[in-house]
């Protein structure tokens, strides 16, 4: 395909990118910059085409590529500048104080409902608990996998139900 040919193909399929443009951008100013880098690459690309493909998807393509570059390194960038040491100051919050009392009270409160968990709901919870992964469980209590899951489902329920919320 001659670059007049290839031209004139994008010139007239290049209306349906401005929109398509500000949807992505939400803004006219970086919807017409998008636009015109979209038809920059593709002129600078034209070897890349295939004659015969959906020339529109192709622009679309491009286009959405380039806004997601663009996406990630304002991302990328944003991340870098809030690390600043005084940005971090100014963003820190100090909410919450440390308090050993409560987290030990509501430590308590969860032994207790564990203890009282009935035995068939306990052991698979406690072995779970400790690490083991619901096949090692099965194995050790000689119970089908599917009957564990659900004995552990179930004490979590009834704790979720015995331990008061903060």
């Amino acid at each position: 395909m001659s670059s007049v040919e290839f031209n004139t193909l994008l010139v007239g399929n290049a209306d349906f990118l401005k929109p398509f443009a500000f949807t992505l951008t939400k803004d006219a100013e970086q919807a017409k910059d998008l636009y015109q880098e979209t038809l920059f690459r593709a002129l600078s690309n034209q070897e890349k085409y295939l004659e015969g493909t959906n020339i529109r998807a192709w622009l679309f393509t491009i286009m959405r590529n380039i806004f997601i570059n663009h996406y990630r390194k304002r991302l990328k960038h944003r991340m870098i500048a809030e690390a600043t040491v005084s940005e971090f100051f100014l963003n820190y919050q100090q909410t919450a104080v440390n308090n050993k009392a409560a987290s030990n009270l509501q430590m308590k409160d969860i032994h207790i409902a564990v203890y009282h968990l009935p035995n068939i709901f306990k052991k698979p919870f406690m072995l779970y608990y400790e690490g083991y992964k619901y096949f090692e469980i099965a194995d050790i209590l000689q119970e089908p996998l599917g009957t564990i899951k659900s004995r552990i489902h179930f004490a979590r329920k009834i704790l979720k139900t015995q331990i008061p919320r903060p």
